[in-house]
């Protein structure tokens, strides 16, 4: 496989951030109508960093069929570079969602995952994965082996962002996620996530289990509840921020791609509580923008921008109003 050097040159500057993980098409279904837009959690966190203006490169598989030139063309408008060696499959993977009343979507997957074991020539700033590649074999062996070599050399960030329907037994699952959350920095979870790693632990006993494993900072979205941020010298709970509900799909990842570009612009500040607030302030009012918007259509720079600045802005994390 070519390496990050070759997509390094091709986006003509030092990618930030690299995101390694699935893309594939959503099929949105409703009673009335079916919608298909491209997605997958990694996918759609590398997207959502390219319209925060962060120099970003996707390394996935996809196939160059339809499908996967629609979800091609998708990165390519939110300025995001595929890496050498993601069109390796012979038919892009679909995940089926069937829509709620309440917004809330289920998911049944078509996807076959096997990447290569990538070797970079260099590192970004910030390494992320997380989803089904980093649980599904084959390419979750190559996930982990690249999370090996990288997070000596940058910022590792996590969402295992738990699909039940596609992984072995819980033990199995269980034990993926702490030996890859032991080469991480930040690790991002769903309190659904965390309830289903950790039948009987209360949130804050999650979040305190898993920088035990290793990680630097812990944070657990609990949607209308907000999201609490915790780390070795803090903790901090952000309320909610009010918004009228189109659907749920990509909010999660789109507080990820804000959180990631926090990371990039805190300075030295490592987890100070005033560092915390400002990182989930900022992806808790992005995913609050993407709620308001069909699919996973995540905010620009400019507007998480304003959104941040505007007075009702305090800290808060994202829910549902359907008022």
């Amino acid at each position: 496989m070519e390496n990050f050097k070759a997509a390094r040159h091709e986006a003509q500057q030092p990618l930030d951030a690299v995101v390694v993980g699935e893309a594939l098409i959503d099929v949105v279904t409703t009673p009335n109508s079916q919608v298909e837009h491209p997605g997958g959690s990694p996918a759609n966190v590398a997207y959502g960093l390219g319209l925060l203006g962060v120099t970003t490169g996707l390394l996935t598989a996809i196939a160059p069929d339809a499908r996967g030139i629609s979800i091609e063309n998708h990165l390519r408008r939110a300025g995001v570079t595929l890496l050498p060696g993601s069109k390796s499959l012979t038919r892009t993977a679909t995940a089926t969602a069937a829509m709620g009343p309440d917004g809330s979507a289920t998911y049944d997957f078509d996807i076959h995952w096997d990447l290569p074991t990538p070797t970079p020539a260099y590192f970004p700033k910030v390494l992320h994965t997380g989803s089904i590649a980093t649980f599904l074999n084959p390419g979750a062996g190559a996930v982990k082996a690249l999370l090996k070599r990288a997070h000596t050399q940058c910022t590792v960030t996590y969402d295992p962002n738990i699909r039940p329907s596609l992984l072995g037994s819980h033990t199995e699952a269980k034990a993926t996620f702490e030996e890859l959350v032991s080469l991480t920095d930040v690790v991002k979870l769903s309190d659904e996530d965390a309830h289903w790693l950790y039948p009987g632990k209360t949130l804050e006993e999650t979040a305190a289990h898993i920088l035990r494993l290793g990680t630097g900072l812990t944070v657990i979205t609990k949607g209308a509840e907000g999201s609490q941020l915790t780390s070795a010298d803090a903790s901090v709970n952000i309320p909610a921020v009010r918004a009228r509900v189109a659907d749920t799909i990509g909010a999660g990842d789109s507080y990820m791609a804000a959180l990631i570009l926090g990371l990039l612009t805190r300075g030295t500040g490592g987890f100070a509580p005033a560092v915390l607030e400002q990182l989930g302030r900022t992806a808790a009012t992005a995913a609050a923008i993407t709620v308001q918007r069909a699919g996973a259509n995540p905010p620009t720079l400019d507007e998480l921008t304003s959104a941040v600045e505007a007075p009702t802005s305090a800290p808060r994390a994202f829910a549902h109003d359907q008022a």
